[in-house]
């Protein structure tokens, strides 16, 4: 059972730090230079919470697969080396599926953050001679730091209770919570996955604790920098 939660950690964590870096960046891209182009691509690419979890999942294996064998072939010609499948059926593919279907928590709670804060800020510091990733670094992120924990906090959750994608792109003999809990409760065996379901709520709850007191911790620093 400890694996099971150490794999759901892992995975939920990863794939929380990689959606929230990936939504800061969009934000900030769109902050800069917002248009139809900018606006219509983070659309796209946040589009993925409105699609089933099995329907993206059979979707990231077509690009994970073109990879793998793309590369397997390059290695093959050029050194006579088989790589094999070094993504697919791997921790990193499940961290894929999840960042593409909740890019759009953490994405929409970034951006919310960041429109919160004024562009006389960004004009203030560029008259000082800083380039826009200094700005970000030095100015934006510390104020985004409310808004970056919760996006982080949701992706955390969701990526935790998630039970499709997991399914179909997980590796051979690797289980998680989730998955743990789907294969006694498809049998019937409700007693034996109890747990397993407790654990769910159990290592959900304490990353929120966490993150909600370092929310409430930033937010009086916001306020003041604003």
């Amino acid at each position: 059972m400890a694996l099971y939660a150490l794999n759901s950690v892992i995975l939920s964590g990863g794939a929380a730090l990689a959606a929230v870096a990936i939504a800061v960046f969009m934000a900030y891209a769109l902050r800069l230079r917002e248009n139809k182009a900018m606006r219509g691509l983070a659309w796209i690419a946040s589009m993925g919470y409105g699609v089933p979890g099995a329907v993206l999942a059979v979707g990231a294996v077509i690009p994970l697969t073109w990879f793998d064998n793309t590369l397997d072939g390059f290695m093959r010609s050029a050194f006579g080396i088989s790589t094999g499948l070094l993504v697919t059926g791997t921790m990193l593919a499940v961290m894929v599926g999840y960042v593409v279907r909740f890019l759009a928590l953490s994405f929409g709670t970034v951006e919310a953050g960041l429109g919160k804060i004024t562009r006389s800020m960004d004009d203030a510091a560029r008259s000082l001679g800083h380039r826009p990733f200094a700005i970000l670094r030095q100015i934006h992120l510390p104020m985004l730091r409310a808004s970056v924990l919760t996006a982080s906090l949701l992706v955390f959750v969701d990526s935790m209770k998630e039970l499709p994608m997991t399914l179909l792109l997980r590796p051979f003999n690797f289980e998680t919570l989730a998955t743990f809990v789907y294969q006694f409760a498809s049998d019937e065996l409700l007693e034996e996955c109890a747990l397993a379901a407790l654990a769910i709520v159990v290592v959900g709850i304490g990353p929120v604790i966490v993150l909600s007191s370092a929310i409430r911790g930033a937010r009086p620093g916001e306020d003041r920098q604003k």
